[in-house]
């Protein structure tokens, strides 16, 4: 047998603007079939009849482009990319929910996924009717659903109502039932879509730890999330898309250091913001230290703007916040120091240069005022400017996960004793 589980070669996908793919059922297939010799007959009399055009379509674009990789059993590969990247197209493939355009995939062994909220599930059968159509689905006997049956309830901690229509169900517990059924049912090759960031933190923490100990099973897992990580916790190795072509793949730290790297460098191409007074052209946030920002890094925190009108008494506060908005600490200033008038359409930089960021790894928002205090105005930039603290070894000992906070504490320890006599 090979030990393959995955193999993509030359794989694309092409859609079509404002056009929504039909997912078919099975009369649709069979109602296909009959009539697609006619409609082949007519396409060619419509194709000699007409003068083949080379024009470019506009309406269509490649969500995929020439993708191909491999993966092997065993291995545990997380997919990263920005929004738009590609990464739901190519598991949806994967996953056999559409086809591609071009190319093809072969893999080894039934498949479980876990894909947008209601991807899988019938919403007129209860859940407990769900479990048991999935099962089928992987090919699994009737007996062996049952023995797995009362493991997938535990999990997805949802006894009470077990025979409900799914349909009623809230988004958090369609999560739950839907990885508890694609983990305990077995499959040869798992994959798991951001879907997970539905559930609450205390489900999530409990879903990347059996995800952890499946993969140390020996099963294959291809793993999509913004969460870096959870990437680097779970996955041995890991695929960059970008505009729907594979740009990096290799070793997962290695990648994931490279993704946030060139996520800093297209910061200077961000989308332009306005104020009533400001025009935001730029904000950045880097580390003096190395390519990605980690725990304890020197930083700069960089506004560019130009000025819509004389600013007076300029100024600007930056907040740091959590990923569900919590204000973790905030940089004013006007504490540190005064400038001269900033007249209208003059560009500059303002900022700040920090010795030391105490931040653990995760994902982090940095929250923009801009200020005139000579009119005592102050404009809130409408939007946030994401950032990621990467995961390292903060005390030169293990990697420091959620339960420890937001905030690495510099410190030593203390010991002292009563002498023994």
């Amino acid at each position: 047998m090979s030990d393959v589980a995955i193999r993509c070669e030359g794989l694309s996908k092409q859609y079509r603007i404002g056009e929504r793919e039909r997912y078919k059922a099975l009369r649709d297939t069979l109602t296909d079939a009959m009539y697609a010799p006619a409609r082949r007959l007519r396409s060619m009399f419509k194709r000699s009849a007409s003068e083949p055009s080379a024009a470019v379509d506009d309406s269509t674009f490649w969500a995929l482009k020439d993708v191909s990789f491999e993966v092997k059993h065993g291995e545990v590969v997380g997919i990263i990319g920005r929004n738009g990247a590609g990464k739901s197209t190519l598991l949806k493939i994967l996953s056999r929910i559409t086809k591609p355009t071009e190319g093809h995939v072969k893999i080894n062994g039934g498949v479980g996924s876990l894909l947008e909220v209601g991807t899988g599930f019938h919403p007129e059968l209860t859940g407990r009717e769900n479990i048991y159509l999935n099962g089928a689905i992987l090919g699994m006997k009737r007996a062996d659903i049952a023995r797995k049956f009362d493991e997938i309830v535990a999990f997805a901690e949802i006894e009470r109502f077990l025979d409900t229509p799914v349909k009623r169900y809230s988004s958090g517990m369609y999560v739950r039932l839907a990885f508890a059924v694609a983990v305990h049912l077995e499959p040869e090759v798992l994959i798991v879509d951001e879907v997970l960031a539905v559930g609450d933190s205390q489900f999530q923490k409990k879903c990347f730890q059996k995800m952890k100990e499946i993969g140390r099973g020996g099963r294959t897992i291809l793993f999509v999330s913004h969460n870096m990580s959870a990437i680097r916790s779970i996955c041995d190795r890991g695929l960059i898309l970008a505009h729907g072509r594979i740009v990096g793949q290799g070793e997962i730290d290695d990648v994931v250091d490279s993704y946030l790297g060139c996520t800093v460098e297209e910061w200077d191409r961000a989308v332009v913001v306005e104020t009533e007074s400001f025009i935001v052209n730029e904000v950045k946030i880097s580390s003096k230290a190395g390519e990605v920002i980690k725990t304890f890094d020197p930083v700069t925190i960089t506004i560019n703007l130009t000025a819509k009108t004389d600013i007076h008494d300029p100024g600007v506060y930056c907040g740091v916040l959590s990923s569900d908005q919590q204000r973790i600490a905030g940089l004013d200033f006007k504490d540190f120091t005064t400038i001269p008038v900033i007249r209208a359409g003059q560009r500059c930089e303002l900022g700040f240069s920090l010795e030391s960021l105490p931040i653990l790894p995760g994902n982090y928002q940095l929250e923009i005022h801009l200020k005139d205090m000579a009119e005592q105005k102050i404009e809130i930039v409408p939007m946030n400017f994401q950032f990621e603290v990467a995961e390292t070894q903060v005390y030169g000992g293990r990697k420091l996960d959620g339960w420890f906070g937001h905030l690495g504490l510099r410190a030593t320890a203390i010991f002292t004793s009563d002498a023994i006599q």
